[in-house]
Parts: C-alpha cells; sequence; structure tokens
C-alpha cells in the first residue's frame, strides 16, 4: 500500500464516496476539486476562521449510512493547510482505525479516536443545518422533526405552541424551501411567530441563499428595526445574518443601510457582519465604512480580532491590506496604526522566544 498523504487519499484508496462541508463561517458545500487543490496546497482555504479550516467530511460505500468526521486544521499566515497537521491526523487514524476507514469500531477504537486532537464538536445550530444539507444532497429523508416543523411554520399548531419543536426540523425546513411551500411556511412564520423561535429560524436560515419574498420579508423588518429609537440590537444582528446567502450586490445593500446608521454599529452587529456577512465586504467603500465603524467602538481588541481574522479570507486580502497605508478617517487611522504596533511586538515577542 503507497504512503497516504492527503485525507482524500485516505478515502480514495478506501473506495469511498465523500463530500465535504465547511463550518467555519457558514454551513457550506465545499467543491471536491477545491477541497483537493486546498489539501496539494495549490490554494489557500477559501473560508477560514481564526486561522484554522473547519469542516466535516461525510462517506459513505454505495448505500451505507454516511460516516461523518468534523475537523478542525490549523492554516498558515498565507492560509494554507499544514500539512503536518493532516499528517498527524492520518497517522492518528490509521493507529486507531487500520487501513479500513469504514468499519463499526469497538469501545477501544472510539475512545482512540475521540483523542484525536483535530476532531472538533460543532455549536449545535450549525450541526443540524450541516445534517440537513446532507441528507438533501444525499437524497435521504428529513429528520423526523421534518412534519411538526412545517406544521408550526404554516401556523397549524398555534404561534405559541413552539416549545417542542426540534431544531432539526427547522433546519429541515429552511434546507428544503423549494420543497411542499415551505419557503411560504417560512415567509407567514417570520410574519408571526414569538422571539425566540424566531432566532432559530433566522440562525438557520444564515447558512443558505433565501428566496426573493423571504428576503423581503427580512430586510423589511431589518428597516423597521432600525427605525426604533431603541432597536433591538441582537434582533436587528441576526436579521442581518440570515441575508448572508443572498449575492454580494443584495448583501451589500443591506450592510451599508445599517453602517449609515452609526448608532446602530453595536460590536454585536459588527461581528455578525464579519463573522457572517463578510462577502458584502469585497467591495472597498463598504469594507471601508465598516472598518470606521468597528474603530468608532474604540474597541481596539475587538478591531485587531476582527481585522486579523477577515484579512486571512482570500478574497478579502487585496480589498483590506491597501486599507492599511491609505488615508482615511482619523479614529480609523489611529486604529490602524495601533493594530500595526501591536502586530510588529507580537512579531519581535515571538521572534525573541
Amino acid at each position: 500500500m503507497e504512503p497516504i498523504h492527503s485525507l482524500s487519499q485516505l478515502l480514495d484508496q478506501a473506495q469511498c464516496h465523500y463530500s465535504i462541508f465547511d463550518l467555519s463561517r457558514r454551513v457550506q458545500h465545499l467543491d471536491t476539486d477545491i477541497f483537493k487543490a486546498v489539501e496539494d496546497n495549490r490554494q489557500p482555504y477559501p473560508w477560514p476562521l481564526q486561522q484554522h479550516a473547519h469542516f466535516a467530511l461525510a462517506f459513505w460505500q454505495e448505500t451505507d449510512a454516511p460516516w461523518i468526521w468534523f475537523l478542525r486544521f490549523p492554516l498558515d499566515e498565507r492560509g494554507l493547510l499544514k500539512a503536518a497537521a493532516v499528517g498527524d491526523f492520518i497517522k492518528y487514524t490509521l493507529e486507531a482505525l487500520g487501513s479500513r476507514v469504514l468499519q463499526d469500531m469497538t469501545e477501544e477504537q472510539q475512545h482512540a479516536l475521540s483523542q484525536n486532537p483535530y476532531i472538533f464538536k460543532p455549536k449545535e445550530d450549525k450541526l443540524a443545518v450541516f445534517h440537513a444539507q446532507l441528507s438533501a444532497q444525499l437524497k435521504l429523508p428529513a429528520s423526523h422533526y421534518y412534519a411538526s416543523a412545517q406544521d408550526y411554520l404554516n401556523g397549524k399548531l398555534g404561534w405559541d405552541q413552539w416549545q417542542q419543536l426540534g431544531l432539526q426540523g427547522i433546519a429541515d425546513v429552511c434546507v428544503r424551501s423549494k420543497e411542499k411551500n415551505n419557503a411560504t411556511a417560512i415567509r407567514k412564520a417570520l410574519q408571526n411567530m414569538p422571539i425566540t423561535p424566531c432566532y432559530a429560524l433566522l440562525g438557520c436560515l444564515e447558512h443558505q441563499r433565501v428566496n426573493d419574498s423571504v428576503y423581503q420579508i427580512i430586510s423589511e423588518k431589518l428597516t423597521t428595526e432600525l427605525s426604533h429609537k431603541t432597536p433591538d440590537i441582537f434582533l436587528m444582528s441576526a436579521y442581518l445574518r440570515a441575508l448572508s446567502g443572498q449575492d454580494a450586490t443584495s448583501l451589500a445593500t443591506r450592510i451599508q443601510q445599517v453602517l449609515n446608521h452609526p448608532e446602530m454599529c453595536h460590536a454585536e452587529v459588527l461581528i455578525a457582519i464579519a463573522g457572517r456577512c463578510w462577502n458584502a465586504l469585497t467591495q472597498p467603500n463598504i469594507a471601508t465604512q465598516f472598518l470606521i465603524r468597528l474603530a468608532e467602538t474604540k474597541d481596539q481588541t475587538l478591531f485587531n480580532q476582527l481585522f486579523a481574522d477577515l484579512v486571512t479570507i482570500p478574497a478579502l486580502r487585496g480589498t483590506l491590506l491597501p486599507l492599511l497605508h491609505s488615508n482615511q478617517n482619523p479614529q480609523l487611522t489611529q486604529a490602524i496604526l495601533t493594530l500595526q504596533n501591536h502586530t510588529r511586538q507580537s512579531t519581535q515577542s515571538t521572534a525573541n522566544g
């Protein structure tokens, strides 16, 4: 057996079918060719989070139920996957399972694999959306929560009868929004449901592109919230995140709408933009205004963290890096200077260490 240097090689050698989903910022399918290019260091990981790649690897043979690994690997300063980490994971896996990655594991094997430092547990909402996306992709049935979620979102159970709903069912409805009038149910629910289940629904919508009618309703609710004397910052952030799957132009329109209200640019809102709506920041004017609002919070730690995280996204590097050397708003200029000094000191400290 030839040496194994990559995950795709491991699965190809085991004659598995497999599918990859990014779990870093938004739950979304990652094209196999792009994944192989990332493994070969021919391109950086497209959607890094805190200098790591977070993804789910589902693999199966023929009609068998898929096995799933949730993996987290470090990236270097260029956003490339650290091959040594992948090699370590493969070594751990082969030691725990042998050459057969598709097998029923003993308790000892399960324990050995769980101790692998590159395995992580996604948050509940991302986990629900991932399972919904995977089952839809593989044309498998939705979860047993699906029917009750449909009934609730259609208003058949009464809007106050949400306590027994499963998050998985809501995720299934959102992912399958083109089926069985689900988009109509989502639209109806957004106009009637209480705030707690509404947050759950908006959270699931973060990970797909909503249809035009749902986009219109969420946009109207965002506009209404902006008009309030004391808006609900957390609800406004949830509306923004729910629109993050739209095309960059549509999303930029809503981000601009919020950024035009400096008093609304609370840290929670700015984190929502950076974490989910970063696609809009590919437009230089939006990126500049976002950084100005971020600087205006006078929270240098937050500024440093969000800028450092965003600049690792390959699609944003060409937009953000030139801003380090351009004349901007005085507060932004000062925040950037402080960031550069902090980075310089950190680099010197690392070198001296």
